[in-house]
């Protein structure tokens, strides 16, 4: 009973699990994979901006496939995220569908100007 309550309030326990043992599998990679993959990490977190706890721990999980697989077989960081970190990093995201916290603000602020084109009328 108390299960699903706190899963009313924070959401599927599942998820969290999952989450935690993908962000793992980041802390314990290897130099420079380690510093590389907490750094895009951290980028994912604010540029991603994905609500949907689904895709957040899909995408998650593929991150640290990616660099777990780079760390086995040696592959350079910058082999990976080429010239441009920024890119690699905001086309991953991209990737992943799902909703995002500025889908949110878009409809609000659409929604603002509608409202105030009306006012006009």
């Amino acid at each position: 009973m108390a299960a699903k309550w706190i899963e009313l309030v924070t959401g599927p326990l599942e998820q969290k699990k999952q989450y935690k043992q993908a962000k793992a599998r980041l802390d314990a990679l290897p130099e420079p994979y380690l510093t590389a993959a907490t750094a895009f990490n951290r980028y994912l977190m604010y540029y991603g901006g994905v609500t949907d706890g689904d895709t957040m721990v899909q995408m998650l999980t593929d991150f640290a496939d990616l660099w777990e697989r780079a760390a086995v077989d040696g592959t350079p960081v910058s082999e990976i995220v080429g010239e441009d970190p920024v890119e690699f990093a905001e086309s991953f995201a991209q990737a992943y569908g799902g909703n995002r916290w500025i889908d949110k603000e878009r409809e609000r602020l659409n929604k603002a100007i509608n409202k105030a084109r009306e006012a006009e009328s």
